[in-house]
């Protein structure tokens, strides 16, 4: 079952909400066009500062490949490897771009495909749309409700429980 992550766009000049026509579902996982075809699926996607920071780190890391007297073998393994990763972190791409253009994370939701994911989040959203307040967003906890740090307890983080202990 994939897990989709649903985004809303900021609203246009004559909405007062974003019509839920426009949310985006971005599906998490591995995605095998990035990985293949990484250039053309950018910009299928319009991942215009993606794409070009991907042209440019590939270049410098090829040319410096090149530079260092790397065999073929091994420049073709390096730029493989890009590729997967490239794969790995479609989603997150996506998810960057979408946020840096102002849309915001709505939700998550677990499902088949696409359409069964859309379904299912817009099921849930409507059935809270009409209970009045469902979709305010909660106050802060009061700073109560978070323990103080006790003082006699250092706050370190590793493998020693106080600064200065012997190894």
């Amino acid at each position: 079952m994939a897990v989709y992550t649903v985004h809303e766009p900021p609203p246009r000049g004559d909405e007062a909400a974003a019509d839920p026509v426009r949310f985006r579902f971005v599906r998490d996982g591995f995605h095998f066009w990035a990985f293949v075809l990484g250039p053309v699926w950018m910009l299928w996607h319009r991942l215009w500062l993606v794409l070009v920071g991907y042209l440019a780190i590939s270049a410098a890391l090829h040319a410096g490949l090149w530079l260092a007297g790397v065999t073929s073998g091994t420049r073709f393994i390096v730029g493989l490897l890009v590729s997967f990763l490239i794969g790995l972190e479609a989603p997150t791409l996506r998810r960057w771009t979408l946020a840096r253009r102002g849309w915001r994370t709505i939700g998550v939701v677990s499902a088949e495909d696409a359409e069964t994911a859309e379904r299912r989040f817009f099921d849930a959203w409507t059935g809270r749309m009409d209970r009045p307040g469902a979709w305010d967003i909660p106050a802060a906890a009061p700073a109560a409700a978070f323990p103080a740090p006790v003082a006699s307890r250092p706050s370190v983080i590793g493998l020693f429980p106080e600064p200065g202990a012997p190894r």
